[in-house]
């Protein structure tokens, strides 16, 4: 899959214009040098990821005056029978995101991808958790994941990752360039209620997923490893 497809259909269309498109082609090994960082440091390959050519804005309800920027989804999708994995990155990341902000927002992506595999091969995931707060949807995407420490050997890549996310991820000189050049500039937005940001998969469909035993046992051991570092935060 051409993760650019989607983005170049639109650009094709003129819904995208040249300017910002030479500069998304031009910045997008930036993304591709990230996914591959994340690989070498986990030891475990990325997910299918593809640039969304729209700016994603969430809030809790239709009329609410907060809302959020989603950089980046992790999407589960099951396509002709088959359970896949998909990153949604949006293309405002890619166009304007600083090399640290885009590996950093890659990372914690793929800290989602290991907590809901975790989650499948446990059969856990029925459905997952509803928060119609963004402040509670914040806590709830930090207290689930994977320790990032015992996801990557890469001491530049982790601190990337605290600097960006200490609760939640901020970057307001990035959101405020986003909003200038992309949504003050009328080009594509998607929105989505917050509670649609979420997974629902049947307990057949969990069933029918097979899951390579190598990965199975690798993420346990870094659940396992997880724990012991949230043990010692509590006590």
């Amino acid at each position: 899959m051409d993760p650019l497809v989607r983005f170049k259909d639109a650009h094709s269309r003129g819904i995208i214009p040249d300017n910002v498109f030479d500069l998304t082609m031009k910045r997008f090994p930036i993304t591709v040098s990230g996914i591959n960082r994340i690989e070498k440091a986990s030891g475990i390959k990325y997910p299918i990821a593809y640039v969304e050519p729209s700016l994603v804005i969430t809030s809790s309800h239709p009329n609410s005056y907060e809302f959020g920027i989603l950089f980046a989804r992790t999407i589960p999708v099951m396509f002709e029978e088959k359970f896949q994995v998909v990153i949604q990155i949006s293309a405002p990341l890619v166009t304007y995101g600083l090399r640290g902000t885009i590996h950093a927002i890659l990372a914690h992506e793929f800290l989602h991808f290991l907590d809901l595999m975790r989650k499948i091969s446990k059969m856990e995931l029925l459905s997952d958790e509803l928060s119609g707060n963004l402040f509670e949807n914040v806590y709830s995407d930090e207290t689930r994941l994977f320790e990032p420490r015992v996801v990557f050997k890469d001491r530049t890549l982790l601190n990337h990752i605290t600097k960006k996310f200490p609760a939640g991820f901020r970057d307001f000189k990035l959101e405020n360039k986003v909003m200038k050049f992309w949504a003050d500039k009328n080009l594509p937005k998607s929105n989505i209620a917050l509670d649609t940001n979420t997974v629902k998969l049947s307990a057949e469909s969990i069933s029918r997923i097979k899951l390579d035993p190598a990965f199975v046992s690798k993420l346990k051991q870094l659940e396992e490893k997880s724990s012991k570092i949230h043990k010692k935060r509590l006590y």
